[in-house]
């Protein structure tokens, strides 16, 4: 679909497994969605949807419930949301994660370092962490 001043706006969204196969898909799934909208440089893209999938099912998990990734492109924006249904594990802010020197709790600091922004909103039932990056 395109706008009025001919710029290219798209919409996927997708429910899949709280499983570390499904975190995997998301990336798959949103990788050949940014080809198929013609992006070429879809790195930070890929490992943004690639940490935020990988957190829903490790710490979003709710068993027998799915996440939802949802991809948003507009205006030169790639905006990233993944939902999972856990309301009382809000990330914490892009700080490195104490205790986890080596192996962990940098995840959320590389998304902070690769989008132009980020957050999280609440849902009726658990929660949506977002990030925006640039879309080439």
């Amino acid at each position: 679909m395109t706008t009025p001043t001919g710029e290219f706006v798209g919409e996927f969204t997708q429910r899949l497994s709280s499983t570390r196969r499904g975190a995997r898909l998301a990336r798959l799934l949103a990788v050949q969605q940014m080809r198929d909208w013609g992006l070429t440089d879809t790195g930070a893209a890929e490992l943004v949807v690639a940490e935020l999938a990988s957190n829903a099912v490790t710490h979003g998990r709710v068993p027998g419930r799915d996440f939802e990734v949802r991809l948003a492109l507009d205006a030169g924006r790639l905006r990233i949301e993944v939902s999972d249904t856990r309301t009382e594990t809000e990330p914490p802010s892009a700080a490195v994660v104490p205790g986890y020197p080596y192996e962990h709790g940098y995840g959320l600091p590389l998304v902070a370092a690769l989008s132009t922004a980020w957050g999280v909103k609440s849902r009726s039932v658990g929660k949506t962490v977002w990030a925006t990056v640039t879309a080439r």
